[in-house]
């Protein structure tokens, strides 16, 4: 009775901390919206603005994301050199959603040429690589016959009557960043592109120039099990935990399906059709009994983070001969006295710093057969709140992929392409995102040294020209 009492406790405060953090991310971007409005019209609320943008919060929102919903592209990308594609982790957003917000804290206006999709922020990595793919080259989003069929939803999704980067091809590849699940969704897309997934495209491995993954989900976490994922398999969730209210929370989102809401910001399962226009109150009652959508069928994100999920995974996915890869691993934990403890209390965000101190004491459960063969407890503890450090430095399970630890980035220059490179820096999950002051210098460097390391570094012929920077 004491355990579960102490649990319920421990999900009150996680929930609490989650909202609070969810409430300050989205008035953060209504109070700057508001804003903007305030300065364009003197009585933004007391009348609806002539033109989209003009003002008003629902103006905001809808002149944001509509021109995406209906598939046009306001930036459309020609020639070279190659885009650099920012791609969101879980619950993130990209350009267009949460008014003028930016998921990678102004990072994007680095560089001219810097494209900021926005993908389903808890769809599953299979439907968020599909989505990318048709967001860059064009078209309506084809999740795939088989993979529709087999997960219940619809096979065709957003439409893109221009793509962003429309002249993708061998000729012309993009650099990839990839933070947190965002760089599992690249080396899928890369996989599919591999294998010529995409009817009527006659895609290969050489479309990906680059791939760079800021603490990216590349092996799963054990933060997952903490969160609601079974240990025992990794597809199902515990009864009583925070993704069960995440899954009611979405649900009910979902179903309401307050067109301007969804402009300001989507989990991305409109093609799961759960809106009450669909399925009516009855179809609410199926979906959260379980009976039907993507908590139903495992066709979500969290499944795919889970340290079996990510096995499954990276069993199907290569590391390829031409394509330069660089992994940033964030870690914001110590030994101390041979005991894994938070190496900081003030410099971890307060979402975190609950689940960096749990991830540290995770034993795997002995009842439970082992994620994979030869892991340890020990392994798994050093973490930043949300991945464990060692998941992050590069694709280790079922097999270990080339890879080469450097200190500095200058260590591997000349970069080598078909080999992860890999950086542990000082950072819990979200210290690069969202809040750049938070970072401080350390954001410049980081991003400077990515952006520089595409521009001057990660190139199959001869140095491409580099485009006007803008200092940030």
């Amino acid at each position: 009775m004491a355990r579960f009492i102490l649990s319920l406790v421990e999900l009150g405060v996680s929930a609490t901390v989650h909202l609070l953090f969810g409430f300050y991310v989205f008035s953060t971007a209504v109070a700057a919206d508001i804003s903007q409005a305030a300065a364009a019209s003197g009585f933004p609320f007391l009348r609806r603005p002539a033109t989209p943008g003009a003002g008003g919060l629902l103006d905001v929102a809808a002149a944001g994301e509509d021109d995406e919903r209906r598939g046009d592209a306001p930036l459309v990308l020609d020639g070279s050199p190659p885009p650099i594609v920012l791609v969101h982790g879980i619950f993130g957003f990209g350009k267009g959603r949460l008014g003028g917000l930016s998921y990678f804290a102004g990072a994007e206006k680095k560089d001219d040429r810097v494209l900021v999709p926005d993908l389903g922020s808890l769809t599953s990595i299979h439907d968020r690589a599909r989505e990318l793919f048709y967001y860059l080259k064009g078209g309506q989003v084809d999740y795939g016959p088989e993979h529709s069929q087999v997960y219940g939803h619809a096979r065709f999704g957003r439409i893109y009557d221009t793509g962003h980067y429309p002249v993708w091809d061998e000729q012309n590849p993009v650099h990839f960043v990839g933070h947190s699940a965002g760089a599992q969704v690249v080396r899928v897309l890369h996989q599919m592109l591999a294998d010529k997934a995409f009817p009527g495209h006659d895609t290969s491995e050489d479309w990906i120039l680059s791939l760079t993954s800021l603490s990216g989900a590349l092996n799963g976490t054990t933060r997952t099990y903490f969160d609601g994922m079974l240990a025992e398999d990794g597809r199902s969730m515990r009864s009583i935990c925070l993704l069960q209210l995440c899954r009611i929370g979405v649900i009910v989102y979902d179903w309401l399906d307050i067109p301007w809401l969804k402009n300001y910001y989507n989990f991305g399962f409109d093609h799961f059709e759960m809106s009450w226009r669909k399925v009516g109150f009855s179809g609410l009652v199926d979906l959260l009994l379980g009976n039907t959508g993507p908590f139903s069928s495992g066709d979500w994100i969290l499944p795919d983070l889970t340290i079996q999920g990510s096995l499954r995974l990276n069993s199907t996915l290569r590391t390829f001969p031409n394509t330069f890869y660089f992994s940033y691993a964030t870690k914001r934990t110590r030994k101390l006295f041979g005991i894994t403890v938070p190496s900081s209390i003030l410099g971890v965000h307060p979402m975190l710093f609950l689940r960096v101190l749990q991830m540290c004491m995770w034993r795997h459960p002995q009842t439970a057969p082992l994620p994979y063969k030869g892991y340890r407890d020990e392994d798994w503890e050093g973490n930043d709140g949300a991945l464990n450090t060692i998941s992050m430095t590069y694709p280790r399970i079922p097999v270990e992929h080339p890879n080469r630890f450097v200190l500095d980035d200058s260590d591997c220059h000349p970069l080598q392409p078909g080999i992860w490179h890999y950086k542990i820096i000082e950072g819990d999950h979200i210290l690069f995102i969202v809040n750049r002051e938070r970072a401080g210098v350390q954001f410049d460097l980081l991003y400077d040294g990515i952006f520089q390391r595409c521009r001057k570094h990660a190139f199959r012929k001869s140095p491409p020209t580099v485009p006007n920077e803008t200092s940030q």
